[in-house]
């Protein structure tokens, strides 16, 4: 631009130049003289034009790398092997139970082939994980087969470096690389594909059967707060355990589980020291808290998770679990409230006629004679536990025959089965008495030292040897035990029966004939187990404590079932009198 001068005509300091011709003129529009415009453009520069280049730096731009510890597995691998610890601790399980009640050789091969139809039938099951790790490290490519024949090349070819293998890849036709392809086992490649099938992909052979396999969650899909579900759980091997138990039938409870856990001769507390070095060091804080329960199951936790398990079992493969061995469980109720042979045979017939139901799960069983449509297939309370049943059954036959509620019962005649029984307070004081020797017995196991005393080191021989066997079972791992021995030590508390207190001889209910007290069986009262503000009577509410307590349920169940168990006496009672009445 021009210098800010004044137009040789008007006078004016405003200058523009205009787009379009390119002169110079003033505010008034007069041209401003002796001003050139020019304008060269250079199509292509000449060899001596400098040019100004920018130069780079060599530095490479920096990857983000994870901070996580390569030891630690995660995802889909990380629960792989939470399933090999599951398994691993199984088999523990398996030889400690073996060893501490002498079950036959048997036991182990049932548990392991009802752990192989656990994994099958998980809401997830557990995928191939050495395959698709061993797919991740080889590029997305699968692994060469073990036995695969080398190629036929030049062994200094294969040498070379990466960039003039992709030059030979490149520059190769064809048919060398199918001639590559059939040096493989196809029909390897074909088994190891249908053994680990990618989650998200369908096999052919299940389009054309029109199954469709259920897709699992994938790890953004799963909430990781339910990552371990419950069937995922270590109280899932209990109930592997407790249905092995069931094909083999074995008259035992899941109370008898709670006790060995508690005891510590069944590794399921702390599992993680009986688990080798070279598995614990690739467990996460989330899977080792998974691994490591804190208290026993419940009874009614258990029987959930076995009861589920038969019944998919079932359904999926057609395997009917066989009912439970009754009779030995049945007289160990019956002991349990301190009952006589007569009280066993009264309590089995009782429950011919309740019709219990002594399966996993109630549609194992047949379904119930329906004479009317309104009749129903199953009874409520038909899925409880098998020692929930009997032992209610026990206490609906001790209600029969004393009544418990308060009012006396008198047998008036010597053919009445409550003669053989014992006299009503005896009997209470008996039940008080075992279930007193039990805790006392529970208590010095578990207790570090008697109230009496003032430190451990007062307790006599026998009691500190079964103080430390109990220490060392619970803190210390196998390998400061026993070596490197898979069996847990045995101790002498595994010789002690848990049921075995002894009880007195009783008296029998005496005959009184021409009394006015009420006769057993007479004036039977139900209670409803669902009025919170009732109350029952002193004797009754004893033995539904004891009961409960040996069964491992809360009281409110018993008394769930023992309401729906006389409602249904009930109706047999009158079926019963109508079908008289019709005959007559």
């Amino acid at each position: 631009m021009p210098p800010r001068r004044r137009c040789a005509v008007c006078g004016s300091k405003q200058w523009r130049k205009e787009p379009s011709s390119g002169l110079v003129t003033c505010g008034e529009g007069h041209v401003l003289q002796s001003y050139r415009n020019e304008t060269s453009e250079v199509a292509e520069l000449g060899p001596h034009t400098m040019k100004k280049r920018a130069l780079k730096s060599g530095r490479k731009k920096r990857e983000w790398q994870s901070k996580a510890d390569p030891k630690l597995y995660h995802g889909e691998r990380g629960r792989y092997h939470y399933y090999q610890c599951l398994q691993l601790l199984l088999r523990r399980q398996v030889a400690a139970l073996i060893g501490a009640w002498a079950l036959p050789a048997q036991f182990e091969a049932v548990c392991r082939d009802v752990w192989a139809l656990h994994l099958s039938l998980l809401p997830s099951p557990p995928t191939a994980e050495p395959y698709f790790h061993a797919t991740s490290q080889y590029g997305g490519r699968p692994p060469e087969a073990p036995g695969t024949p080398p190629s036929d090349g030049d062994p200094a070819e294969e040498r070379g470096t990466g960039a003039e293998r992709d030059v030979d890849d490149a520059e190769s036709s064809a048919p060398s690389s199918s001639d590559e392809e059939d040096e493989e086992d196809p029909e390897l490649e074909k088994l190891l594909r249908e053994n680990s099938a990618p989650p998200s992909s369908s096999s052919s052979e299940d389009e054309e059967d029109g199954v469709q396999p259920r897709p699992p969650l994938h790890d953004k899909q799963r909430n990781p707060k339910t990552t371990f579900r419950p069937y995922d759980s270590p109280a899932g091997n209990i109930a592997v355990l407790m249905l092995a138990c069931w094909t083999l039938r074995l008259p035992v409870m899941y109370m008898d589980f709670k006790r060995v856990i508690e005891r510590h001769d069944l590794p399921y507390l702390d599992p993680i020291r009986f688990l080798p070095e070279n598995m614990t060091l690739h467990l996460t804080k989330q899977t080792i808290k998974a691994l490591s329960p804190q208290f026993p199951p419940t009874a009614l936790h258990i029987h959930g998770l076995t009861s589920r398990l038969a019944k998919l079992i079932y359904r999926t493969y057609g395997i009917l679990t066989p009912e439970h061995n009754a009779a030995p469980l049945l007289w160990r109720a019956t002991r349990a409230l301190q009952g006589t042979p007569t009280l066993y045979v009264l309590s089995k017939k009782l429950g011919r006629v309740l019709s219990l139901t002594l399966t996993l799960h109630y549609s194992l069983s047949p379904v119930l004679k329906r004479m009317k449509m309104r009749d129903p297939e199953h009874h409520k309370y038909d899925n409880a536990p098998p020692e929930v049943a009997l032992i209610t059954t026990v206490l609906v036959v001790l209600k029969l025959v004393y009544g418990l509620d308060g009012e006396r019962r008198t047998p008036q005649s010597a053919e009445d089965p409550a003669c053989a029984l014992p006299n009503f307070t005896e009997y209470l004081a008996a039940v008080e008495a075992a279930g007193l020797g039990e805790r006392n017995i529970e208590a010095s196991l578990y207790d570090t030292a008697p109230e009496a005393l003032d430190s451990v080191l007062e307790l006599d021989g026998a009691a500190m040897d079964r103080y430390i066997d109990f220490c060392q079972k619970a803190l210390l791992p196998l390998k400061d035990r026993r070596g490197n021995s898979d069996a847990p030590l045995g101790t002498r508390s595994q010789q002690q029966p848990m049921d075995a207190v002894p009880s007195e001889t009783m008296k029998a209910t005496p005959v009184r004939e021409g009394s006015s007290d009420l006769r057993p069986g007479q004036a039977f009262r139900i209670y409803n187990s669902q009025d919170i503000l009732g109350g029952l009577p002193t004797d009754y509410e004893k033995l539904v404590q004891r009961a409960a307590r040996w069964a491992g349920v809360e009281e409110g169940y018993v008394l769930g079932a023992m309401e729906r168990y006389e409602h249904r006496l009930v109706r047999w009672w009158r079926d019963e009198r109508k079908a008289k009445e019709s005959d007559d």
